[in-house]
This record gives structure tokens, C-alpha cells and sequence, in this order.
């Protein structure tokens, strides 16, 4: 219709808007386009979209005057800031636990102690130089071994579940657990020597117990476990107001160990199935598998952290003296269920500062400020716990002066110790518990004075060690992955 149809009909003629107040298609492509183009992190998921809209290339050079289309996206990548949307919630955090499972595993970890109340009288027998019935030494000998082959056993059984093979930890713990109890009753044995049959019979049992507990543990079965030592809580219980009767005590203790190990059979007895399954799968390729030697490291550091905790409990003994330091290994088992949980809080509160820190150097003060604020709140923990066992324990010596001081510089190796172990530095550890576990039984060989002196000594030298291991280890963000 030209301008004079126009006016003669009554519409208003067109006219050309100038050139100054035209709109750039490309401004308004990239209005259209607002959102994703600012979330874009490169110039090419910009181009994927226009073309799954059907912009060919013909079509961006008719209408936008550009090439292509991975030209008109760098042009609306350089035209629109960027604007990353924020998540709709709190970000995800795969660190947080219940305090309650953890103090229940402390619970566990130390509800085994009343089996030696229980069965005090089969240990009985007679002192040596150092004071240790013979009972005491068999025990203590095949619990080392124990606490070693077990801590190796479990951490090959958590790579496995850790690789998703779930038959494959089950079949780690049936076929590691039996031999873990033949060796500790071995060694029990060579130390107890002919004559004591009793008491190699109990070390038996321990081994047995720390062989099929540890598999329930693995597996996460603490409330399995809780149950099946039951009768032996409230037979230890019972025993601390009135001893008794043998027959009476050993029932009880062998009602708690046959469920122990029943249900630690019954956990891992699905690997029989597996095993059997596995020449059926000779012909498939190879799946990752942990490597076999990469467990000795963490049964070494049991071993280390055995005898620390060992030398705790048993210090006055071995050392000549007359009293005993049972209360400090109680609130040292004890406190293992507060440790765990502070050590996920401190992976948390890491995985924040890695959020939340712009430099390497704000991230490495925030990691330093969450491990002084988890280790306070750990002392205070085992400083609570400690009072409370001696004060709950008749005629045991007081928690004062060095003997405390140095239970809260064990707690501190303990519980670092057991971080730089949860982020795989556990060569560091190992060599600092070993050699602290070293150093106190040279001290106690060569019958150095003030044992207790000595003790906080070497426990201060080797928290400073390992806190220095840790500030400089988990202050790198690399090691947070």
C-alpha cells in the first residue's frame, strides 16, 4: 500500500526510524538470552544452544551480520557479565554425622573393659619385676597383636567398601578376622608358657571378640554389637558393687562372646558365597583392588597408639610403683566417640573454608583455627571423662599434676594422629607414635625416675610433632579432595 492509499483510507503512513534509534539484534538476542549466557563459562555452550534452536549459519549472517555461530557467542559471551546462580539451598555437606552414633561407638569401644572385671580371677597368678601379673602380660601380648593385625584388617576391608565391592569387604573380613584370632592366641600362648591354660583360654576369647567386633564395626553394626554385649555391661556393672560368683561371670562372658562371634560370622558369611563365585568370574578383567601392603602402615599405627595407650593404663606398674592408671585408658576409650565426631566436624568446617577462602593463605589460617578449636573441645572431653572414671574408681590415684598433663598431651597425638590417618597421611603419624611409644619404653627399661615426668615429655614432644604435621599437611587445599 503506498503513502497516498495510506492517508486516503485513514491509516497512518510508516515512517523509518533513524539510524541512531535502531536496536542491535545482537543486544537483543543477548536480552533474550540473559540467564544462560551468563552462567556460561566459555564461549561454546553458547553456540550449542543456538544451534539446537535451528540458527544456521546462513540465518546469523542474514540477520546478525557475524560469520557463524561461534562468532555471534563470543560476541554475546563478551556483551553479558557474569552472573553464576547461586544454589537454591545450603550447599551439600558430605561430613556432617550424628553426635549420638559416635558417642556410641566410644560406649562400645569401652564396654569390652568389664570382660577384664568379669574374669579377673582366671588372670590371677604371680608379679614379676615390674609388678604385671602373669595373666596381665598374656593379655596384654596377644591385644597388641590384636589391636595391630585388626586396624591393618579394617582399613583393607574400608578400601574395598570404599571401591563400592561390598562382597569384596565382607570376604577381606572372613577370610582376615579367623586368622587375626589364631595369631593373637599364638602369641598369648608363647608369652603365657605351659601351665596356664586359663588364661590363654581368655586371651583366646579377646582375640576372638577384637576379631568379630572389628567386622561388625566395619560394617556398621554398632547396635548389633551394643546388644550383644548386653549381659556382660550388666554382669560388669553388677561386679563393681559385689563380686560375682566364678560360675555366674563366666557364663556371662561366654554368653557375650558366642553372640559376638555369631553375629560377626553372620555379617561376613555372605562372602562364602562370593568366594565361591570367583572362578566363575576367572575369565573377566581385572577390577582395582587396594594394594595389600598399603594396610601395613595403618596396623603399625595401631600397634604405636596400643602401647601409648598401653603405658597410660599400666604406667605405675610397669614402671615398679603400686598404683594404676585404669581411669586414664577408660576416659582415653571413652573419649573415641567424641574424637570421631570431631574429626568429621573438622573435615566440615575445612570443606566451608574451602568455600569461603579467596588465598591460599586465609584457607590455611581457617584450617589452623578449626583444628585449635576440635582439639579444645576434644581436651575438654577427655579432661571431663578423666575426672569423672577417678572419681568414680575407688582408691585410684589422684588426676593431678603431670600424670593429667600428660594424659591431655596423649589425647593430643591420639586424636591428630588419627586425622592425619582419616586424609591418608598416615606414614607421619606412624613414625611419630612409633617413636614415641619407642622413647618410653627406653625410659622404662633403663628405670628413669619420675616416670610421669618422663611420660609428659614424650607425649608433649611427639602432639607438637604431629600438630606440625597436620598445620602443614591440611593446610594445603589440595589436600581436601
Amino acid at each position: 500500500m503506498t503513502d497516498e492509499n495510506r492517508v486516503l483510507s485513514g491509516i497512518p503512513r510508516q515512517r523509518n526510524r533513524p539510524g541512531w534509534a535502531r536496536t542491535d539484534p545482537i543486544d537483543e538476542l543477548a536480552r533474550e538470552l540473559d540467564e544462560f549466557v551468563a552462567a556460561a563459562v566459555h564461549p561454546d555452550e553458547i553456540a550449542a544452544l543456538l544451534e539446537s534452536d535451528g540458527l544456521s549459519d546462513d540465518r546469523i549472517r542474514e540477520r546478525y551480520g557475524v560469520e557463524d555461530s561461534f562468532a555471534l557467542a563470543e560476541r554475546l559471551y563478551d556483551r553479558t557479565p557474569r552472573r553464576h546462580p547461586e544454589p537454591a539451598g545450603p550447599p551439600a555437606d558430605p561430613w556432617r554425622i550424628g553426635l549420638l552414633g559416635c558417642l556410641l561407638r566410644g560406649v562400645l569401644f569401652a564396654l569390652p573393659g568389664f570382660a577384664y572385671v568379669l574374669g579377673a580371677p582366671l588372670l590371677a597368678g604371680p608379679h614379676d619385676t615390674g609388678g604385671l601379673p602373669a595373666g596381665t602380660r598374656t593379655l596384654l601380648a596377644g591385644a597388641l597383636c590384636g589391636w595391630a593385625w585388626n586396624q591393618g584388617l579394617a582399613h583393607r576391608a574400608y578400601s574395598w567398601l570404599g571401591l563400592g565391592d561390598r562382597p569384596a569387604a565382607r570376604r577381606c573380613l572372613l577370610t582376615g578376622a579367623p586368622a587375626g584370632m589364631l595369631l593373637g592366641t599364638l602369641v598369648a600362648l608363647a608369652v603365657a608358657g605351659p601351665g596356664h591354660p586359663a588364661q590363654v583360654a581368655f586371651a583366646a576369647g579377646q582375640s576372638c571378640y577384637l576379631g568379630a567386633s572389628g567386622a561388625l564395626l566395619v560394617m556398621g553394626r554398632e547396635r548389633i554389637l551394643l546388644a550383644a554385649l548386653g549381659p556382660l555391661a550388666v554382669g560388669g556393672l553388677v561386679s563393681l558393687a559385689r563380686p560375682l560368683p566364678g560360675p555366674a561371670a563366666l557364663a556371662l562372658l561366654l554368653t557375650s562372646l558366642t553372640a559376638v562371634a555369631v553375629l560377626g560370622l553372620l555379617e561376613a558369611a555372605p562372602g562364602i558365597r562370593d568366594v565361591k563365585r570367583r572362578g566363575e568370574r576367572a575369565g573377566t578383567p581385572a577390577r582395582a583392588r587396594p594394594a595389600l601392603l598399603a594396610s601395613l602402615p595403618y596396623a603399625v599405627f595401631g600397634l604405636g597408639t596400643g602401647v601409648l595407650v598401653l603405658y597410660a593404663a599400666l604406667g605405675d606398674l610397669l614402671a615398679g610403683g603400686t598404683g594404676h592408671g585404669v581411669p586414664s585408658a577408660v576416659a582415653l576409650t571413652l573419649s573415641m566417640g567424641p574424637a570421631e565426631w570431631l574429626l568429621y566436624r573438622f573435615r566440615s568446617r575445612a570443606l566451608a573454608a574451602l568455600r569461603g577462602s579467596g588465598t591460599p593463605r586465609a584457607f590455611r589460617r581457617a584450617t589452623v583455627l578449626a583444628l585449635a578449636g576440635c582439639l579444645a573441645v576434644y581436651l575438654a572431653a577427655l579432661l571431663a571423662l578423666a575426672l569423672a572414671t577417678t572419681a568414680l574408681q575407688p582408691g585410684a590415684p589422684g588426676q593431678a599434676g603431670p600424670r593429667l598433663a600428660g594424659l591431655l598431651m596423649l589425647g593430643v597425638v591420639l586424636w591428630t594422629g588419627l586425622l592425619l590417618q582419616s586424609f591418608g597421611a598416615v606414614l607421619g603419624a606412624t613414625a611419630v607414635c612409633c617413636a614415641a611409644a619407642l622413647a618410653q619404653t627406653l625410659a622404662l627399661a633403663l628405670h628413669a625416675g619420675r616416670p610421669h615426668l618422663v611420660a609428659l615429655v614424650v607425649y608433649t614432644a611427639a602432639a607438637a610433632a604431629q600438630s606440625a604435621l597436620v598445620c602443614h599437611r591440611l593446610g594445603r587445599a589440595t589436600a581436601h579432595r
